[in-house]
Formats: C-alpha cells, structure tokens, sequence
C-alpha cells in the first residue's frame, strides 16, 4: 500500500501499470559458486487484477517530491520511486546459496509446487528434481544454479502466503532487492515482469554468463579482512603485474572485510600473493564460472539486450533497488538497460544496505535458500531485524 501526505484532493493519480501477478567469513560467500507475477500473486490487489490506470491512495510510502498532485506521471518517469521510505524489506539471494534438498517445504505447498511445475516446461528439465536430488556438481553449475535460485525464492514467498499471517507480511513490504541474480526475483515480485519471463531471463542470462566464462580464462576471490580502499590498492598492485587482458576490479562490495575481486586468472593470482602484504585475513578461491561483474562478462550483454527487448516489463509496485547504482528504478526502459549493465557492473550491496537502514528500514525478510544474506546484513549493523523464509 503507498502513502502521501494528505494533501487537499487526497490522491495522487499515477498512470503506470502494475505488475501481474562466517560461521566463517569464508562460508558467507559461498553464494558465489559457478556464477509479482501472475503465479504469485504478490497482492491481494494484483491478484484479482488491477487495471492499468489506478488511483494510488493517499497513504503512500512513496514520495510525490517532484510530482504535482493531482497530476499523471509521464509513462517514461523514471522518478516515481526518488524519495522511497522503506519500513519492511523482501531480500532475494544470488548465486551460490543453492543446496540440494532446498525445497523440502515447497513441495507442500500447492502454489510453491506449482512454480516448479511451469518452470519445467519452460527450462525442459526437472528442475524439483535437481533441486532435491541433486547431483551437488549440477546444481551448482551456472545454467541451473541460476534458474534454480530463482523459481526457489518465489517458492519461498508462497509458503510464507501459506502460513498464518504470512499473507499480511508480503502486503506490508514496501521495498525489494536481491543479490545479483536475486535482482530479477526482486522484480518479479514486484510485478515488473511475469514469473515465466522472468525465469527465461534468468534461464538465458545463466547460459549467456557460462558462454562468456568459456571463453576467457578468469576467475574470482574473496578477500577477507580488509575495507574497501584497501581492496582497491590490492588490485592496482596486482595489476601492476599482469598484462592488461588479466587485470582485476572488486566486483562485488558485499559487506565490510569482505569484498570479491574478479580478473584473469594471473591477475586472481597475484592478488592471492599479495594479500598478506597488505594485511589481509585471509582470500578465499571462488568456485565461479568466470570473472561475474567485470568486463569479462561483456558477451553476455548483447544477447540480454535481445531479449530484454522483448520483454514486457511494467513499473514495479514497489521500489526496487538496483544492484548498479543502489538505486530504485520505475521506468521500464530503464530497468533494461540496468539489467543488461549488471552482468558487467560491480554489485553494489553495501551501498544498498547502507541506505535502507539509513532511510529508516525496520524489518527485512531473507527469502530463499541460505542465510547469506542475514549475515551480510549482521556484518553490516549488527542490531539488523532479518527473518529467514526458507523454501
């Protein structure tokens, strides 16, 4: 539900359309392994169908900074959600917080099942099945990892539907974001695209980041222990030692004392050798596919683009927060081209936070597999409210 201040007509009219339904350090960042919509029916509104135009009480949560009352929002806005004030929080894990047997409630719970029945007939495989049997090997590779992830999240929000209280929980989330790939569950929920569109976005972006892995030799490692700057000054001294093509960034800003670097393999290497010069706890290997969140990754944008260009995304119901620029989106083009930049843009999750709490966060909600990201969240502010909802 949104809410404004009162002002004297009470509403502010809104052209847009809503969406259809460590114990170690090192084991925080296993998330990083080989790396709504209609079924969903993330409202009671968006179940029962809302019509395009729609009047947005006077209630809301949202800003109308910007906006005159009594106005309409330019289809193209992408400022709807500018000055968003977040109480309740659904987060969405990435990659790598997969683990066979995952799903033992969803199996339960008809509507949780019945994601996993079209996303079978959408992927050609039975992905339930990798999901509770495994093999381990298969389920962490990039191309079912990824679907994976995301079908179990969604799961994850029809089984909290499905327990007392559950249904007023999901309506009183006023914000979303999801950790890398958990960016498309995020949306989903929020309506921004169907759950079946989704999970072809993700089917191909998982095939697309495998592609563009294979053909160069790169990789990624964690180190531990250290802030942000130092991180920096470890890549530029690395990369004072390798050739351009194996250079390395932070792609993932996870947390304090804990950042991802991504590179060419000789560039991983000489970060590896030098982090105890710089005082580092430890580095931890990834077990990625490839260099996520880095140039290496530029294959893969083109054939996103493609087939985000086909598909329809309409403004989210709420705001949801951008793994590139920590920043809430509403315009669907937009939303494309920010999602075709984050395969190749570092993963901004500590700024994210960072600014939810700071603008008054009160309560989150992990969904999914995996508690990665309460323990991101702890790192972050200890005193952080995060419940998980396992699938």
């Amino acid at each position: 539900m949104l809410r404004c201040p009162p002002p004297r007509r009470l509403c502010l009219r809104l052209r847009l359309r809503l969406g259809s339904p460590v114990s170690t350090m090192a084991s925080t960042l296993t998330f990083l392994r080989p790396s709504a919509p209609a079924p969903l029916a993330a409202s009671r509104g968006a179940a029962r169908g809302v019509p395009a135009a729609v009047r947005v009480p006077c209630r809301s949560r949202v800003s109308a900074a910007g906006v005159s009352l009594g106005s309409e929002v330019a289809v193209g806005s992408d400022a709807l959600f500018a000055d968003y004030k977040p109480t309740t929080a659904f987060l969405f894990p990435g990659q790598g917080a997969q683990t066979v047997g995952m799903v033992a409630e969803a199996v339960n719970v008809p509507a949780a099942a019945k994601l996993f029945d079209k996303a079978n007939d959408i992927l050609g495989y039975d992905l339930l099945d990798f999901c509770t049997n495994g093999p381990k090997e298969k389920l962490d590779s990039t191309v079912i990892s990824q679907p994976a992830i995301y079908v179990t999240s969604l799961a994850a929000v029809e089984v909290l539907r499905s327990r007392d209280g559950g249904q007023n929980v999901i309506d009183s989330v006023d914000v979303t974001c999801g950790l890398s790939l958990g960016e498309y569950t995020a949306l989903a929920f929020a309506g921004a695209f169907s759950f079946e569109d989704g999970l072809k976005l993700v089917k191909l972006r998982g095939e697309a980041m495998q592609d563009a892995s294979d053909a160069a030799s790169s990789a990624m490692v964690s180190v531990i222990g250290l802030d942000s700057e130092k991180v920096q000054q470890l890549c530029d001294a690395a990369n004072e030692e390798v050739d351009e093509k194996e250079r390395v960034q932070i792609a993932n800003f996870l947390c304090p004392g804990n950042y991802a670097v991504s590179g060419g393999v000789k560039g991983i290497e000489a970060v590896e050798a030098k982090a105890k010069s710089f005082k580092a706890r430890m580095t931890v290997r990834l077990a990625v596919a490839g260099a996520f969140h880095t140039s290496f990754m530029q294959p893969a944008v083109s054939r996103l683009e493609s087939a985000l260009a086909e598909t329809e995304i309409k403004t989210p119901r709420i705001p949801v927060i951008s793994n590139v620029d920590a920043s809430p989106h509403s315009d669907p083009d937009t939303i494309k081209k920010i999602l075709a930049r984050q395969v190749t843009s570092p993963v901004q999750w500590e700024s994210t936070v960072k600014t939810l709490m700071g603008k008054g966060l009160e309560k989150s909600y992990e969904l999914g597999p995996g508690k990665v990201i309460a323990g991101i969240l702890k790192r972050i502010d200890k005193g952080a409210s995060i419940e998980n909802i396992g699938a």
